[in-house]
């Protein structure tokens, strides 16, 4: 039997990092033989950002109202996830970016069972490293590293518009099924959103696998 995990996220949410941090812990407490495989559905936040991102603090300062009360906000998120082995690198991160083709080479790395993987190498360039998702060679260095194809033929395909057309259709269904915030977890029939505690994500992991083991035996 496996149990597939869906996960809605976008690659500028820091509680999308957060969120598979805790989920990746859940999994090891609560120690099955049942095969987990993680789902990655795309949701863009900024869905008009331009297509090479923008500078953070001009874009955060417009957003938040200050860069002052940004950086307040990148704080409480450092503290509120002190403990979950997740490294926060503000001090590096200088791009907001545009994130469609980041989710084209998720969808990509689907294609070869390496989604999880893939988007996981994204969110810390992103937050820990402070890498510009929005840049092709940034991205088709990053395939690489997990191994789904050699550099020039990821950026061949992220300069093309391979894929674009499948992302639109995956942020509409989202829509269709009622998400509008990522993270958006849905493990067996429960779906919530927010980064949910190491605890609920047990508990939620516990109840799927029951109603499998009951679905089987009948």
């Amino acid at each position: 039997m496996s149990l597939t995990i869906s996960i809605t996220s976008d690659f500028i949410c820091p509680w999308c990092l957060v969120l598979d941090a805790r989920l990746s812990q859940a999994i090891e407490q609560l120690g099955t033989d049942i095969e987990i495989q993680r789902q990655w559905y795309p949701l863009e936040l900024n869905p008009d950002m331009p297509e090479s991102g923008m500078d953070r603090k001009a874009y955060r300062s417009g957003k938040f109202g200050s860069w002052a009360y940004s950086q307040q906000l990148d704080a409480q998120t450092v503290q509120a996830t002190a403990a979950d082995k997740v490294e926060f690198r503000y001090d590096l991160m200088t791009l907001t970016p545009n994130t469609l083709k980041a989710h084209r080479l998720t969808w990509l790395a689907s294609r070869s069972g390496k989604a999880t993987e893939m988007a996981e190498r994204i969110l810390r360039a992103y937050f820990s490293e402070g890498w510009n998702i929005s840049d092709v060679s940034t991205l088709a260095e990053l395939a690489a590293e997990v191994g789904i194809a050699q550099p020039k033929e990821i950026e061949a395909f992220l300069l093309s518009d391979v894929g674009t057309q499948e992302i639109r259709a995956l942020e509409k269904e989202a829509g269709l099924q009622g998400i509008r915030s990522v993270p958006t977890i849905q493990i067996g029939h429960k779906m919530v959103s927010g980064a949910q505690p190491v605890e609920a994500l047990v508990s939620m992991l516990q109840s799927a696998v029951e109603e499998m083991k009951v679905a089987s035996s009948e």
